[in-house]
């Protein structure tokens, strides 16, 4: 049935848009973690992730692009985009019938593992030798999830924060990763028909997420590496409890 989103509810979505695109300008994470759990409590959970495939594909594309000159100093981004996709579809494909309660709070301890171990070693970063055996590992686990559950944003950005990367490469790495994800994610989407309907909705959404960042994007620069760290922390710890929160309700 078609739900009446009044103007209020509305207005929570885009302030929800608009800290999620700041964030995701910053850190390079953070748009759906941010505007899925709070837009779903207005309209359904579906309809928030369609609507913003699109925009958070666009906003990756066009993070990914402006860092691009970075792209030497990444590590493991081929393997870890071409695991995560054939995650990815193995997950869509195999975990229908899995419950999500697991997968869900497996990715909550995880994220909160990660958090500890930064506040508890500040100088802890993987080395190449270690990233080089563990990417296919962790881009098959994300991709896994990204398929199941829709969630590989924190696993992923804990996963290339621990590489210690300049601030430039971090944000190239996270939104290619993203950027594939979302297409695959995208192209299911138009091919099943979810898309139809909500076009104008996504479309409309695309609007403040991509006026905002350059916006993001200047704020990134001008804090410090510090600052850069514990805003990329912060959307993780954000994203656990956005995460808590789809358990309890």
């Amino acid at each position: 049935g078609t739900t009446t989103v009044t103007g209020g509810e509305l207005a929570i979505i885009l302030v929800a848009v608009i800290i999620g695109s700041v964030a995701k300008s910053v850190t390079g994470m953070g748009l759906p973690l941010i505007v899925i759990p709070i837009a779903s409590l207005f309209v359904d959970v579906n309809d928030a992730v369609v609507v913003i495939a699109l925009p958070n594909m666009l906003a990756n594309a066009v993070l990914g692009a402006s860092e691009r000159h970075s792209y030497s100093e990444t590590r493991d981004l081929p393997i870890l985009a071409a695991v995560g996709v054939v995650g990815a579809v193995a997950g869509a494909l195999l975990l229908v019938n899995v419950s999500e309660t697991p997968l869900v709070i497996a990715v909550v301890v995880a994220i909160i593992a990660y958090i500890v171990l930064f506040f508890a070693h500040p100088d802890f970063r993987t080395t190449p030798a270690q990233s080089t055996r563990l990417a296919p590992i962790v881009g098959g686990v994300a991709g896994l999830f990204q398929g199941a559950v829709g969630i590989a944003g924190p696993i992923v950005g804990s996963w290339i924060h621990s590489y210690r990367l300049s601030r430039s490469a971090h944000i190239l790495s996270v939104t290619s990763l993203f950027f594939i994800t979302g297409l695959t994610q995208l192209v299911v989407l138009i091919s099943t028909g979810e898309l139809s309907g909500r076009v104008t909705a996504t479309l409309l959404a695309c609007i403040p997420v991509l006026a905002l960042i350059p916006f993001g994007t200047r704020l990134r620069n001008s804090v410090s590496g510090r600052g850069f760290d514990l805003a990329i922390i912060a959307v993780l710890a954000i994203s656990a409890a956005a995460l808590c929160l789809e358990l309890v309700l």
